[in-house]
C-alpha cells in the first residue's frame, strides 16, 4: 500500500493496482517475486510490474497507480469507431421510438375496416381514404430518409399506371421529419404519380404505429384491409396483395346485389 496524508497530517492507507489488469497489490505477499532483475509479476495476470505499482515501491515512468477505472491506454480509432456505431443507434433508434406507437389491432387484422382519416397532400389540398371507397387503395407509409422506400417507390409508380385502370389507388403518406419542400422534391425526383400526403403521427398510431417503413396496408373496395406488408417485399408480392384487393366488391354493389338475391329465391 502507499500511504497518503489528510490535510490535518493524518495518514490514509491507499490500495496500488496492477497497471494491466487492475488487480489490487495490497501486501507483498500478493506478488510473484519471479521474472525480470528488479521486477515483480502480478499474480492475477502474470504482468511485470512497473516500481511504482510495487506496495513501498516509488514512482517512476508510470507514475501514480493506475486504477481499473482509469484503465490503460485507448486506440483513438476504436473510440471513433465505438462513438460512430453509437450515434448510428441513437438515430435510428429515435425513429423507431416514434414508429413505434400502441400496438393498435386494426394495424395488424385483415378483413377490418381502414382507419379513416384526412390528410393535407402535396398540392394543398384534402384527401379523405373513405372518399376513395369502390377503389382498391395501396396506402403506403414511407419517408425520404428510408432507404427502402427509394427502392420501391419506382415499383408503386409502375403499378399504379398498370393496375390503375382496373380500380387501383396508390397513396403515399410521408412519415416524414423532413419539411413539405424536401418531400415534394423527392416526390418529384421519384416521378410518384398517386397522391403524397403529410403524414401525422396520429394517423401512423392508427395503423399500429407503423414501425418500421415502408409499410403498405391493402385495402379492398369495400374499405377492408385485406393484406399488409411490413418492410421491404418483392415486387411480385405487392402485385399479389394488390390483386386480392382488386379481388373485392365495393359496399355499394353488396347492397345492391342483396334484393336481386332475394328476388330470385321467392321465385
Amino acid at each position: 500500500m502507499s500511504v497518503l496524508e489528510q490535510s490535518d497530517g493524518t495518514p490514509v492507507a491507499q490500495s496500488q493496482w496492477c497497471p494491466q489488469c487492475g488487480a489490487a497489490l495490497e501486501k507483498a505477499e500478493g506478488l510473484n517475486a519471479e521474472g525480470a532483475p528488479g521486477a515483480a509479476i502480478c499474480d492475477a495476470c502474470g504482468a511485470a510490474l512497473p516500481q511504482s505499482a510495487v506496495p513501498g515501491g516509488t514512482a517512476g515512468d508510470f507514475g501514480d497507480p493506475v486504477s481499473p477505472a482509469r484503465g490503460g491506454n485507448r486506440n483513438p480509432l476504436a473510440l471513433v469507431v465505438v462513438a460512430l456505431v453509437a450515434a448510428a443507434m441513437l438515430y435510428f433508434g429515435f425513429h423507431a421510438a416514434r414508429r413505434s406507437g400502441p400496438n393498435h389491432p386494426l394495424g395488424l387484422a385483415s378483413a377490418t375496416q381502414a382507419p379513416d382519416f384526412t390528410l393535407e397532400s402535396l398540392d394543398g389540398g384534402k384527401v379523405r381514404l373513405s372518399d376513395l371507397r369502390g377503389k382498391a387503395v395501396l396506402l403506403n407509409f414511407w419517408a425520404t430518409w428510408c432507404g427502402p422506400c427509394k427502392i420501391e417507390t419506382p415499383w408503386l409508380v409502375e403499378l399504379q399506371n398498370q393496375y390503375g385502370p382496373q380500380g387501383l389507388q396508390v397513396v403515399g403518406v410521408a412519415m416524414d421529419d423532413s419539411g413539405k419542400e424536401d418531400i415534394a422534391k423527392f416526390a418529384k425526383d421519384m416521378g410518384m404519380n398517386y397522391p403524397v400526403l403529410l403524414g401525422k403521427e396520429a394517423v401512423g398510431d392508427a395503423y399500429g404505429g407503423v414501425p418500421a417503413l415502408p409499410e403498405s396496408f391493402f385495402i379492398g373496395r369495400d374499405g377492408k384491409i385485406v393484406d399488409k406488408i411490413i418492410g421491404l417485399r418483392s415486387r411480385s408480392d405487392i402485385e399479389d396483395s394488390i390483386r386480392k384487393a382488386l379481388k373485392t366488391e365495393s359496399a355499394t354493389s353488396q347492397v345492391v346485389a342483396t334484393p336481386a338475391v332475394a328476388l330470385q329465391a321467392q321465385k
